[in-house]
């Protein structure tokens, strides 16, 4: 079975990403490079990954005018990424020249939108000026994003149930804010535990902190996994 963990390299630093890679061995096979590691170490860290046999989630979380992110996916689509972010709140012509940048250079990679980011609840939606609830504005921005070619959802576990029964079986589900059992949420507001989430919806977990911090990385990405297999997810 596909395992359905994604571990965020959340370092500083090309060593220490090649460091975390090492010590979590095979017990992962999918990893998460964001802003911080990609503009510290860029390509050499997506190389050492792919020379590693793993899978990649670029998350950039790309937000501008079309024509800018198209050409932004463009480029980084000669490192491969099998996943790569962009904002739905971007706009419907946004989404759709990101979509088009994959099609036209006949890539793999698929275009994920960010809906509502975890680390944001209700009162801070309130704070930016939008008078939706945070189910609302997640589910109306996930329906426009996947009508304008995203192959799926960046979204908080807490939502992943409602995005499935609203978009079907086809659409990725990709959450953060996923916690094993008896660990602290750190900065993420809306959070579920790994069985829960899959239960839920999610087609990916992004986990962090729960493995890059614990004494033993292999041990806690394995004990994730057991987590979920106890249960049948």
């Amino acid at each position: 079975m596909e395992s359905k963990i994604i571990a965020a390299l959340d370092v500083p630093t090309a060593a220490d990403a090649a460091q975390a890679v090492r010590e979590i061995g095979d017990a992962v096979s999918f990893y998460k490079v964001g802003l911080e590691l990609f503009l510290a170490a860029g390509p050499q860290v997506l190389e050492m990954l792919r020379g590693e046999g793993k899978k990649i989630f670029l998350d950039l979380k790309f937000h501008d005018i079309p024509r800018t992110v198209a050409h932004a996916v463009r480029s980084v689509l000669a490192y491969g990424p099998d996943l790569l972010t962009i904002h739905a709140s971007g706009s419907t012509a946004m989404v759709k020249a990101a979509a088009e940048a994959v099609q036209e250079a006949g890539a793999q990679t698929k275009i994920l939108a960010v809906t509502v980011l975890t680390s944001l609840d209700q009162g801070d939606m309130t704070l930016l000026g939008v008078t939706r609830s945070v189910e609302e504005q997640v589910l109306a921005l996930a329906q426009m994003a996947v009508g304008a070619g995203a192959a799926g959802l960046v979204c908080s576990p807490l939502e992943a149930g409602k995005l499935r029964a609203a978009l079907g079986p086809a659409p990725l589900l990709v959450t953060p804010g996923v916690r094993p059992a008896g660990a602290g949420v750190g900065d993420q507001k809306r959070v579920m535990t790994p069985a829960e989430a899959i239960r839920a919806g999610a087609s990916y977990l992004v986990i962090g902190r729960p493995i890059l911090g614990a004494p033993d990385r292999r041990a806690a990405a394995q004990a994730i996994h057991e987590e979920m297999a106890a249960i049948g997810v």
